[in-house]
């Protein structure tokens, strides 16, 4: 009687798909693993980048340039781009005023005319970030971009505005030398750097016109004590013209910031120096001492109406004088 086989062959095609399975299955797992991982460091890495931002802001709440030095660094830095510019709106143009990177082909102090013709122009127009895939193949929609773009090499390209309460005050421009489109949260990040631009920009702006405000209550309350003080020596000396015009002559040069000051009184056809102020005592008496006919013609043509104060060179009063 003969034996019968038994097969084995079949269990271990079973043990070799479970093992393709669970290989494959792990293999999924550490690609998951990897990109969560990258994304953890990417958002740390952003995370930072706006920390230091805001540590910017919050040490130079006052001084703008340094805040948008560290926002176009730290864009480049993150965004893996050549360039990061910033610019800020002045009227009808763009002046660039940061930047990060190599290229030279738009330097700061550099304007450009707001316009649908460029990426960035279009941006601040239509009040919206704008993405170019490649803008070196965008000739019809964008010609003035695309022909820098074939000039100087770049190719996808992004730009966001700097909006305060919805009103266009500047842009950011970023460009890469190869077609990689910025992902949706490379553009959140980009829209974030904005914000904080706008909050530097407007801290900046509040604090200059409270200074201004500042100046301009001192300005005045240097002119009431003046006119006081004037007003006092009136008082004091009513027969007494030449101290009037001398005390006169000294807050109006405090006033106005003027090296030398001075009064004179029409004779004739004639001026005389009455008074002086200034650091040469030697040339405020010898003018003194001197009578002068200006050339009356060239006087009316300086002045801008009848009795209103003019601005104009003293050898128009005082002629063959140099001063």
């Amino acid at each position: 009687m003969k034996k019968r086989r038994h097969k084995t062959a079949a269990p271990k095609r079973r043990n070799t798909r479970a093992a393709v399975r669970r290989n494959g299955a792990s293999a999924a797992l550490n690609t998951k693993i990897a990109q969560l991982t990258r994304d953890r460091d990417e958002a740390l890495e952003q995370q930072k980048a706006t920390a230091e931002v805001l540590r910017v802001i919050s040490s130079s709440p006052t001084e703008i340039q340094p805040v948008l030095d560290a926002i176009a660094t730290a864009a480049a830095r993150l965004l893996d781009v050549a360039d990061a510019d910033i610019m800020r709106v002045e009227g009808h143009s763009l002046v660039y005023v940061a930047k990060h990177g190599p290229s030279q082909q738009w330097p700061i102090g550099s304007r450009r005319t707001i316009n649908r013709d460029w990426v960035t122009g279009r941006a601040v127009f239509d009040r919206t970030t704008i993405q170019v895939r490649d803008l070196q193949a965008a000739q019809s929609e964008f010609p003035e971009g695309a022909a820098y773009a074939k000039q100087y090499g770049h190719r996808t390209t992004l730009a966001t505005p700097l909006l305060r309460q919805g009103h266009p005050i500047g842009a950011i421009l970023l460009r890469r030398n190869k077609v990689t489109p910025f992902t949706d949260k490379q553009i959140e990040l980009v829209e974030t750097f904005a914000n904080q631009a706008v909050i530097a920009i407007e801290n900046a702006r509040l604090f200059e016109a409270e200074q201004q405000r500042t100046r301009e209550l001192t300005e005045s309350l240097e002119q009431q004590t003046a006119t006081s003080d004037l007003l006092k020596v009136i008082s004091r000396s009513t027969f007494d013209l030449q101290t009037v015009l001398d005390a006169l002559l000294k807050s109006a040069a405090r006033l106005c910031q003027a090296d030398h000051s001075f009064v004179f009184l029409r004779e004739g056809d004639a001026y005389r120096c009455a008074s002086g102020s200034g650091d040469i005592p030697e040339w405020i008496d010898y003018l003194k001492q001197q009578t002068s006919c200006p050339d009356v013609a060239r006087l009316r043509h300086a002045r801008h109406s009848k009795n209103a104060p003019c601005i104009f060179p003293m050898s128009l009063l005082i002629p063959n004088t140099h001063f």
